[in-house]
């Protein structure tokens, strides 16, 4: 099992909850033979539309891959590519309180760069820091915590 951030608009991503599949890179076949059964996908919004609209900048839905085989449907008389996703129920979680905590974007300055990728794979622990705080209660679980050490960042000189 591996574990992966797709970025979409927010109305992308809701169309995707409700029809219950995964598409990234605007539908391109290539981020999707990544993917395979049983993967873990946390989707980012940066934005509520695709170029526009308000910022979102948050981690808005959670799912599992169903299956392994990645279908085609016509769109707008273009081919569009995705996979069956099984999705769960959460709240949005905003990135900036995490930014430290998570390391996908610790010790990156500017960390917005981090998410200019379609669909990139993360860690474990991310992943189930992500999902914990989106199937969680809201009380609280933005609370800062101590972060583990970044190994990409140089520890202070003494």
């Amino acid at each position: 099992m591996r574990f992966w951030v797709v970025v979409a608009s927010r109305e992308h991503v809701s169309l995707a909850v409700a029809g219950s599949f995964c598409q990234a890179a605007h539908g391109k076949l290539t981020p999707l033979r990544r993917l395979s059964a049983g993967d873990r996908v946390v989707y980012y919004a940066p934005r509520v539309g695709l170029r526009s609209g308000d910022r979102v900048q948050a981690f808005v839905a959670l799912g599992e891959v169903s299956d392994g085989s990645i279908y085609r449907i016509s769109l707008d008389g273009s081919s569009v590519y995705r996979r069956s996703m099984h999705y769960r129920e959460v709240s949005e979680v905003p990135v900036r309180p995490l930014l430290e905590r998570l390391s996908m974007t610790r010790g990156y300055e500017p960390w917005g760069f981090v998410f200019r990728r379609s669909l990139f794979e993360i860690t474990a622990s991310d992943h189930d820091l992500l999902a914990a705080l989106m199937t969680s209660p809201r009380e609280d679980i933005m609370a800062p915590r101590s972060a583990a050490p970044n190994p990409r960042v140089p520890a202070p000189a003494a």
